[in-house]
């Protein structure tokens, strides 16, 4: 996409939108109206005071009312919208994680541990639950979420508007259930299969006069709560146990204002899994022999948040103002003489982040043809780590001097200050152009202070009734994730075995970026949508992230510079008792010389990378997903998706210079709801995942910044009953 984007960009204006293809599956979508409500029930579901939707509503034309994958009514941005029943016709239906659910959508990449890269990036994912930012989490946010709690969630990329900021790689926006919508009543099931998986669950909801609320929990244990780092069928010691709780309670003060209080908990404890038949590399007092598969590392991972929301009008204009709260541990806890013996250095891990936030959201309307938005947001955050660390003497030439361990503590404690303000106009330039305008400033404060005022500009041409067309142009700021940096007295470990070469530059940089967008979406008769969306981002001090050591966490790193592009295409059908949909990506992303963090690689790596453009590790070349789902009649439907890709990176000749062999992935499933007397229905729900048994890595264990290898799951087969009350 260089200079052709570009000129396409220019040519049409830059804007703020991008547009993928449509499909209108109810089943699939929380379909909108241009103001946010649902044509479903006539417009009324969201006419509760004070609408959230309102903040963000995008006044351009009933053309772009499309149900799955269209220019976003809410922000005028791209989105791919899932809803709670396209999340229940997913093979695991609602038990599925929730970075599954959003690997679903179009330039979304699957890696280890949960993780996903949107557009060529890594994490930099902006969780909003009701309107709301909520902070990531250490062991990463999404994976502390639980799909139920899920009426429809967004994922919104793209040049977006001057209201996103700080994590810009895309914006998970999640509408929660509401007893106000679904009555009084309740669920109840399990889900169980293979790999020893169990999970129960239950919600309750309701509604009283002017109170609401939705509360949902579950258990989950399993033998397979990591990627197994071999092709084997039975991962050894991967145990999981995880509890996850959601609730979210409101009041109606009077017809035009709401108070909200949502919160969240998730306990997860792993097994860290097992790769045998690995040689010790250090001898430890009179053992010199370990057997691998016996090491016994294990690791916690908490997460809490709350959220007190208050949402109104006054006069014309619309506000939502809310303080919040995460807190966030991660405990890592090691086989000590096994990983002393295998590595060289044996760590007791903690970290912990305390995350307290303010949000005001305003927007007005001037006349019939502008809408003003602005607003602000703070962040204050403690972040404490903690490395309890055993390691060996080395000598001059970093061999190992002696088999007594000694022990090194490294502790550090972080205060950071975030914050940002915007304004921006939305401007309707007849009836089939909308302008969007706006400025935004962020301040970051930690060990330095770094800030930046970054102008946005967007177009949305409705060239017909059935043709969209869009420009956008954004500039981002993002701060590092306060959360992933332990500040590490390096010097400590001279004259170990776990000692570096390069003490480097120890503190993260924030990363500033030109984002460039350009696309259209078609409609093809009722039943068709195509559309074609491309990208381009040119990025100083370009942040990454690495695992290093044997903790599942990651820490930030900076390239000096970095080039990501990309081209998405997504088709979509719905006729009758049929929906389908295909969504494929092309990308790039390669960066340059490594300036913070040092520390963490090869000397031979970094002055290669020193001189030379590589790819980043999180690069995949193609990465596509599909579906299709049939409804055999009223109570009984079958489906199918698939996960490809090409493969991300791994060392070859040049550090990130090969990629590891291509995926694909197929699950099936099949549901019927079944109806006994006396008890009501029952859905019952049959899973086949990985249906064809491939076996494929999507790590090895090269590369930068990567830790062990992966693989992705074996067959499974999963069986789900689920009961409403």
């Amino acid at each position: 996409m260089k200079p052709s984007l570009l000129a396409l960009s220019l040519a049409i204006a830059l804007g703020t939108a991008t547009v993928h293809a449509t499909d209108t599956t109810p089943a699939m979508n929380a379909a909108v109206t241009a103001n946010g409500d649902d044509p479903a029930d006539g417009g009324s579901r969201n006419r509760q005071p004070a609408k959230v939707q309102d903040l963000g509503a995008v006044s351009v034309s009933a053309a772009l009312d499309q149900a799955r994958n269209a220019l976003s009514p809410d922000t005028g941005s791209s989105q791919y919208v899932i809803d709670h029943q396209a999340i229940a016709q997913l093979p695991l239906g609602a038990s599925t994680p929730m970075n599954q659910v959003l690997l679903q959508a179009p330039g979304v990449v699957q890696d280890s541990y949960g993780g996903l890269h949107v557009r060529g990036d890594h994490a930099n994912l902006q969780y909003r639950i009701n309107g709301v930012i909520i902070p990531e989490s250490i062991g990463g946010f999404g994976q502390s979420l639980d799909a139920r709690t899920i009426d429809n969630v967004k994922l919104l990329d793209g040049a977006l508007p001057a209201q996103y900021g700080l994590r810009t790689a895309a914006v998970v926006d999640i509408t929660t259930k509401s007893g106000h919508d679904l009555g009084n009543g309740g669920s109840v099931g399990i889900t169980g299969g293979s790999n020893a998986t169990l999970n129960p669950n239950v919600s309750v909801w309701g509604s009283n006069d002017r109170w609401s609320w939705f509360f949902t929990g579950n258990y989950m244990e399993n033998d397979a709560g990591i990627e197994n780092p071999t092709p084997s069928k039975k991962p050894i010691h991967d145990h999981t146990n995880q509890v996850k709780g959601f609730g979210d309670v409101s009041y109606l003060i009077d017809n035009d204002t709401r108070l909200s209080f949502l919160f969240g908990v998730a306990n997860n404890r792993f097994q860290i899994p097992n790769n045998p038949n690995q040689a010790p590399q250090f001898g430890y007092l009179d053992r010199v022999d370990f057997n691998s598969a016996n090491l016994d590392e294990r690791q916690r991972e908490n997460t809490r948040f709350g959220v007190l929301a208050l949402q109104g009008k006054l006069g014309a204009t619309d506000y939502q103002v809310s303080v919040g709260q995460r807190y966030s541990r991660l405990a890592y806890a090691p086989d000590r003489i096994g990983e002393l013996m295998f590595n060289g250095v044996a760590s007791d891990v903690t970290r912990s982040n305390r995350a307290s936030t303010l949000q005001a959201d305003f927007a007005m309307p001037m006349g019939d043809r502008h809408t003003l938005r602005y607003g602000i947001y703070g962040s204050f955050e403690r972040a404490v780590s903690g490395n309890d660390a055993w390691v060996f003497p080395a000598d001059a030439d970093g061999n190992q001097a002696s088999t007594t361990p000694l022990n090194i503590l490294d502790n550090s404690r972080l205060i950071a200050k975030t914050w940002s303000a915007y304004v921006q106009d939305e401007w309707s330039i007849g009836d089939n152009w909308t302008l969007n305008y706006g400025l935004r400033g962020d301040r970051y404060q930690l060990a330095r202070t770094e800030s930046q005022l970054s102008p946005r500009l967007g177009l949305v041409w409705q060239a017909t009734g059935s043709t969209t067309v869009h420009a956008g142009y954004s500039r981002y700021f993002t701060p590092p994730a306060t959360e992933m940096i332990a500040s590490s007295n390096i010097a400590k470990f001279n004259g170990t075995t776990n000692a570096v070469a390069d003490t480097g530059n120890n503190t993260p940089l924030a990363e500033r970026s030109d984002y460039f967008d350009a696309g259209i979406s078609q409609n093809l008769g009722s039943a068709w949508t195509v559309g074609v969306d491309a990208y381009y981002r040119k990025v100083q001090r370009l942040q990454d992230e690495g695992q290093f050591g044997s903790a599942l966490v990651y820490s930030t790193f900076n390239y000096a510079a970095g080039r990501v592009k990309g081209l998405e295409f997504t088709v979509n059908y719905e006729q009758g008792p049929l929906s389908a949909y295909f969504n494929a990506s092309l990308g790039k992303a390669i960066g340059k010389r490594i300036i913070t963090s040092q520390y963490n690689f090869a000397p031979d790596d970094l002055a290669y990378v020193n001189s030379h453009w590589i790819f980043l590790d999180h690069d995949q070349k193609l990465t596509s997903s599909g579906g299709v789902n049939y409804a055999l009649n009223d109570s009984t439907r079958v489906g199918a998706d698939y996960l490809f890709g090409s493969g991300l990176r791994k060392d070859g000749n040049v550090p990130n210079g090969a990629s590891l062999p291509a995926y694909f992935q197929l699950n099936l499933n099949v549901a019927h709801d079944f109806a006994f007397d006396g008890l009501g229905q029952l859905h019952a729900q049959l899973a086949l995942v990985n249906a064809l048994d491939r076996t494929y890595e999507l790590r090895d264990g090269s590369g930068i910044g990567v830790g062990a290898p992966q693989f992705g799951p074996r067959r499974g087969v999963y069986l789900s009953l689920q009961k409403d009350f």
